[in-house]
């Protein structure tokens, strides 16, 4: 339909062009005294003409227009060759076209190069400044007290925003690490564990784990990456009481705390990028970006994630491994 209009709308100067021309060829045979059907004549031959060229022009014209929105669909990558241009104004349209795709993917190519030197150049950066966080971690080994397991709280704190990098630049890369394999789920949920145990005792906060006895096709690091920010964002908001993790159902992961909760309002957005609602008004560490890397590596895992919460009382969040159909490699 919308090339009707446009073809329509395109027609106008041709057609008033050939009755301006009908209508001087009918006032000069008039002021000669000449017959009308002289003129009259002539013109329903060249309209007859017309009509036939007109329904050859529309076809062609249609083809090429049904043509030209299928290459606007497609990634400017994928586009070949534009039809053949019929005018001199197609031509010079299309070499601007052609002009303007290749600066594109010479720009997109640029871009391509300097995601992957920041990838690299963070991925160094992260095992350099592990190495420190090692160290520290070695030098409080021993060590059973107060200021000790705060100070390995913060040393996990901070591989954690390390980890988190990598992970948000990871899996915007073209190329992924994933390893999927059958293992046991309480592996990966006790190794998080117990990065987090210092805190639990330091923070006289209660856990209430019921090792699960289940296993997940799944890739272990990116899965520990999850538990991991979950269990820390568990204990961001949870002041007293404790946290409870367990099983549901065939294949279902629970981690529940006793928190402040997310407001109604915000449950919806928990997990759009940069979004940190209420709670996290009111928590200057929070930066909206934790969830939204979960929910974007339970994507890429396969894994359904899920959230529930009533202020004042809790939060809990369910991990569903039912949700794909995977071979262990």
């Amino acid at each position: 339909m919308d090339f009707l209009r446009e073809y329509l709308k395109e027609l106008r100067r041709p057609a008033l062009v050939f009755f301006a021309f009908a209508a001087i060829f009918a006032v000069s045979f008039a002021l000669y005294h000449l017959p009308l059907m002289a003129v009259l004549y002539p013109a329903m031959l060249c309209a007859a003409a017309g009509a036939t060229l007109l329904f050859i022009d529309f076809v062609r014209k249609r083809r090429k227009y049904r043509e030209l929105s299928r290459l606007a669909a497609l990634p400017y990558s994928e586009i070949v060759r534009l039809p053949e241009s019929e005018s001199t104004a197609e031509t010079g349209y299309q070499a601007v076209i052609r002009a303007l795709t290749a600066g594109a993917a010479q720009r997109e190519a640029e871009a391509v190069r300097r995601f992957r030197e920041t990838v690299d150049y963070y991925t160094v950066w992260a095992h350099q400044i592990k190495t420190p966080i090692t160290g520290m971690n070695l030098a409080l080994e021993g060590e059973d007290t107060p200021l000790a397991r705060r100070l390995r709280a913060g040393l996990l704190q901070i591989r954690q925003y390390v980890d988190m990098v990598l992970t948000y630049l990871r899996l915007d890369s073209e190329s992924t690490d994933y390893v999927f394999r059958e293992q046991a789920l309480s592996d990966i949920v006790d190794e998080a564990l117990s990065q987090f145990a210092p805190e639990f005792i330091d923070r006289r906060l209660t856990l209430d784990y019921a090792p699960s006895d289940f296993t997940v096709v799944t890739d272990g690091k990116w899965l520990s990456f999850v538990i991991e920010q979950l269990l820390s964002n568990a204990l961001k908001y949870t002041k007293e009481g404790g946290i409870r993790i367990f099983t549901e159902g065939p294949q279902t992961l629970r981690i529940s705390d006793t928190g402040i909760g997310i407001d109604p309002a915000d449950l919806p957005r928990v997990f759009e990028k940069g979004y940190t609602g209420a709670g996290g008004h009111r928590d200057s560490r929070s930066s909206g970006i934790g969830l939204y890397l979960v929910k974007r590596v339970c994507d890429e895992l396969g894994i359904g994630i899920g959230i529930s919460s009533s202020p004042g009382v809790g939060t809990t969040v369910s991990l569903d491994f039912s949700q794909y159909d995977l071979k262990a490699e």
